[in-house]
């Protein structure tokens, strides 16, 4: 297994580039588009995964260690390969990926482009779990009216996340209407 890799960027095409070592062998390694933007001929010390296919190696590599595990804990989610993963891990930070799992937030995955909203709910479901995040089912499955008070606490001024957050705190036995008042009560009650 390589588990880590240092040498110079000597090229690179699309999404992949190869690092020379110092022994002479170049590697083929996918690189996050922070370590795309590097300067031709760069020094590199990369985190690996090395992904053993059928028809193929395929070395993935990242900037740290932490991006690495992301990486690995996001192949553990069915529906999630390599391929996926690395595209999650190229395009957000860890920080903000737990945060989006903390907040059942949907719209965070499906802007990362490849994702829809099924794998996005399957991440969410799958991480949650692992990360041991507060996490109810019926956050991420919203009722009809539950998605228009988001839609209304959003149109009053509130970001999404924030409507979202407060949506799950609302009783749900009561109307739409009651529901807004109650979300603008929760919403205050929490800036004083």
């Amino acid at each position: 297994m390589i588990g880590k890799l240092k040498g110079v960027l000597t090229e690179v095409d699309g999404t992949t580039g190869l690092v020379e070592t110092a022994s002479g062998v170049s590697y083929l390694v996918y690189l996050t588009p922070a370590l795309l933007a590097l300067n031709p001929h760069s020094e590199v010390d990369l985190y690996t995964y090395l992904q053993v296919r059928d028809d193929a190696l395929v070395l993935f590599g990242f900037e740290h260690k932490r991006q690495m595990e992301l990486f690995k804990l996001l192949t553990t989610v069915p529906g999630v390969g390599p391929k996926s993963a690395y595209g999650i891990v190229s395009f957000t930070k860890a920080d903000e990926l737990r945060q989006a799992i903390q907040d059942n937030d949907i719209d965070f995955f499906t802007h990362i482009p490849g994702l829809g909203k099924k794998t996005a709910m399957k991440i969410i479901l799958e991480l949650a779990q692992k990360l041991k995040e507060d996490f109810t089912m019926d956050k991420v499955q919203m009722s009809d009216d539950d998605k228009v008070v988001i839609d209304a606490l959003v149109s009053l001024g509130f970001k999404t996340q924030e409507a979202r957050q407060i949506q799950t705190k609302i009783p749900k036995d009561l109307s739409i209407e009651e529901k807004i008042k109650a979300g603008l009560r929760i919403a205050t009650s929490h800036k004083k």
